[in-house]
């Protein structure tokens, strides 16, 4: 962001960086300095024009030729078959410009709520927050929830309004839409100019002047504003005059100011980038991707006023044991401390993940130590393992360039690591470290799958591995109840995006209902009569036993009890019976689920002394249970959860609605500050299946809600049919 306030080079970088042009360095080279480093990711909700706006960035700086497009999937951060088919961001993609001697690594984040994971992880890399806002579709809930996010985590961040070409983008009730959701520190650097009713260029606030884009040359032609654009601008001027003195260390400025005198405008712009480095003034930006416009002053801005690497804090750390290893620093010499913030699955070059250097230097040829710890619960088992990197590289989208190293501060690509997955820290093999982990959303939408045949099983087992391991919002699981494997996904989208990757990679499945693990108990005393009698030569089999059922209270389990006088039944065979009740209560005695909650009291049987044995008892115990659930009255029992919902008030009255509707019962409303309030409810487990879906259609994509197994209950006759058809 230069003095003259439109394009050109000012006074170079700025803060700390070298006076060095634009040259014909590759993005893809390493970067010996912290400080000529800029870690920015494009956030934004899906359809905003973050991918393009990316491409316009890429070929401005002469990155890359030609800008791409996303219908004919040829941009450079959406390789995916699912984001090319989907023409939309899935997965975080990195890619590098150099523009004046500083090297901006762009984080390219899915919009979409299913990839949240995804945006975190870019978030993590980052430095900085780009919030792209369309000009014709305006701000979502969503985008203003992650606005506050960023708030709390102190996030530099700037505003770009895009797709300023449309003919109904309108750039005054955007920008008035920016500052009712992220506040009165939103503030225009620049204001569009109009000719013939479209937006041809842009007024500088600070220096006055025009920057007009004809759509073919990239560099704008440059000129002093007229009286009247002045006088229109006026208002905007001085509020963001006003908002940098505000924020400016000098405290004699305002006064000055305020005394009519007029502020040198070097002042006012070294102001201004600080205070958009330490996350307290927050510019807009108008641009437009397809004509160009804003693009080179976006540039400026990225190099100019967003911190380098050192003005940001390193994640906390500790030794492999968990105690703290001390506060690091972004030292290119210090200790090795590296992330790996997404991880994908090449069919040529193996694992490839991508690493965010926090602290030290990775090199090429040399030992590292991975580390992997925390998601258990998800199916990513604790690991740690010594290996070798030999080879690094520069991601740029898809595509690799091989350097040499990588320094603090720095986003590198490192393949064939065996073990590594997103999450891992990779630090030196000699003084292993843990980074603490970011935080990351629980998958809470199940989707049951099957191998198509028993020989894709294996098949199916290894990609899932494969998937599992780049991807911490997806959890596995293989229900012990149901026998179902379950790929516990973020939403719809997050789900066919697995699919679709465990397909590409030669996986023949299908999807099939998931099956509430549904219990049985008995709801009536009953008596059963079992008799296991076989005689076919030789020694046989011969058991009787006669039982009495008895439900017992919720939650209590299972009791047996022997009553049998004169040894009707030899003590040898009173454990044999009962192993034989809990075998039957396991497979269940009427729709297949288990039996919970029921004593069963053995008043008689029989006992041959040949021919009895510990098989024919078990076999006559299951047999009595099966007889007793006949002859008396089952009761399905449907699993509970307490579920906790975090959402604006506004949606309160709407969620609380739809819980009644899910059976729910309300426990209980909390503010949790602001605008925001918590629901907690007791809501069956089969009224959740969707719910991740719902509730993100009900809130405008902005509810959350975590969930936790509480108990069993009996299912209403009028929905029980139902759950017997899930079984």
């Amino acid at each position: 962001m230069s003095a003259r306030g439109t394009n050109g080079r000012g006074k170079g970088p700025g803060r700390g960086s070298s006076d060095l042009r634009r040259a014909d360095a590759s993005a893809g080279a390493p970067v010996d300095k912290p400080e000529n480093i800029r870690n920015v990711a494009l956030v934004g909700h899906s359809g905003a024009g973050k991918t393009m706006l990316l491409e316009a960035l890429l070929a401005a700086a002469g990155t890359i030729p030609r800008m791409g497009s996303i219908v004919d999937g040829n941009t450079v951060s959406d390789a995916e078959p699912s984001e090319i088919h989907q023409q939309r961001s899935v997965v975080l993609s990195v890619a590098p410009l150099i523009y004046d001697g500083v090297k901006v690594n762009l984080l390219d984040t899915p919009g979409y709520g299913d990839f949240t994971g995804e945006l975190r992880a870019g978030l993590r890399a980052a430095d900085a927050a780009l919030f792209v806002v369309s000009a014709v579709d305006g701000i979502d809930a969503a985008t203003t929830a992650l606005w506050a996010e960023c708030a709390q985590l102190d996030t530099p961040r700037a505003v770009v309004i895009s797709r300023l070409d449309h003919p109904r983008a309108n750039f005054e009730a955007s920008l008035a839409a920016c500052r009712r959701a992220f506040g009165q520190s939103v503030v225009p650097a620049y204001l569009p100019v109009r000719a013939d009713g479209t937006v041809s260029g842009l007024l500088g606030l600070l220096s006055g002047q025009v920057s007009e884009y004809d759509g073919e040359s990239p560099e704008p032609a440059v000129r002093q504003a007229s009286a009247d654009e002045l006088a229109a601008a006026e208002s905007e001027r001085g509020t963001l005059i006003e908002g940098i003195i505000s924020e400016s260390e000098d405290e004699s400025l305002m006064d000055r100011y305020l005394g009519g005198e007029d502020i040198d405008v070097e002042v006012l712009v070294g102001d201004l980038e600080t205070a958009v480095a330490r996350g307290s003034f927050f510019p807009v930006l108008p641009t437009s991707a397809e004509t160009g416009l804003g693009i080179s002053e976006l540039l400026d801005m990225l190099t100019r006023a967003f911190p380098t690497p050192l003005e940001r804090t390193v994640p906390d750390v500790t030794d492999l044991a968990g105690e703290p290893a001390g506060p690091l620093s972004c030292d290119p010499a210090g200790p090795l401390a590296g992330e790996v913030v997404r991880t994908t699955m090449d069919p040529f070059l193996g694992r490839v993940c991508l690493v965010r250097v926090f602290s030290g230097t990775l090199r090429e040829d040399s030992a590292v130590h991975v580390s992997g710890r925390g998601l258990a619960a998800r199916g990513h088992e604790d690991h740690d393992s010594d290996e070798r990197l030999t080879h690094l590289y520069s991601p740029m989208g898809a595509s690799l360039k091989p350097v040499p190293y990588s320094v603090a501060g720095d986003i590198c690509a490192i393949t064939k690591l065996g073990s590594a997955e997103t999450g891992d820290t990779v630090s030196a093999k000699d003084a292993p470290l843990l980074i603490t982990a970011w935080d990351m959303p629980e998958p809470l939408m199940p989707v049951a799958v099957e191998a198509a045949t028993r020989s894709d099983e294996d098949a199916l087992a290894k990609s899932l591995g494969k998937v599992a391991a780049g991807d911490p919002t997806l959890r596995v699981e293989r229900n012990s109840e149901t026998h179902q494997l379950i790929l516990w996904c973020m939403g719809e989208a997050h789900g066919e995006v697995i699919l679709d990757r465990l397909r590409d990679q030669g996986v023949k499945l299908q999807t099939v209902p998931v099956v509430t693990p549904l219990r049985e108990t008995f709801a009536a005393p009953a008596a059963g009569h079992g008799r296991y009698v076989k005689q076919s030569g030789g020694h046989g089999q011969y058991a009787i036993c006669d039982i009495e059922v008895e439900a017992l209270d919720r939650g209590a389990g299972f009791e047996f009890v022997d009553k049998t006088v004169g040894g009707v039944v030899p003590n040898q065979f009173i454990g044999s019976v009962e192993k034989g009740v809990r075998a039957q209560m396991q497979k269940g005695v009427s729709a297949g689920f288990p039996v919970v909650d029921i004593r069963v009291t053995l008043v008689g049987g029989k006992a041959h002394s040949v021919d009895s044995s510990d098989a024919a008892f078990q076999s006559a115990g299951a047999l009595a249970l099966r007889e007793a659930a006949a002859a008396g009255r089952i009761q399905l029992l449907e699993p509970v959860s307490s579920v906790t919902i975090s959402i604006p008030d506004e949606y309160v009255g709407a969620v609380m609605s739809d819980l009644s509707s899910r059976r729910g019962r309300l426990t209980g409303t909390t503010s949790s500050g602001g605008d925001a309030t918590e629901v907690t409810a007791e809501v069956p487990d089969g009224e959740l299946l969707r719910y991740a879906v719902q509730l993100r259609a009900l809130t405008a994509g902005t509810g959350r809600f975590r969930r936790s197994y509480l108990r069993h209950e009996p299912v209403p006759g009028n929905v029980a049919p139902a759950a017997a058809a899930n079984a």
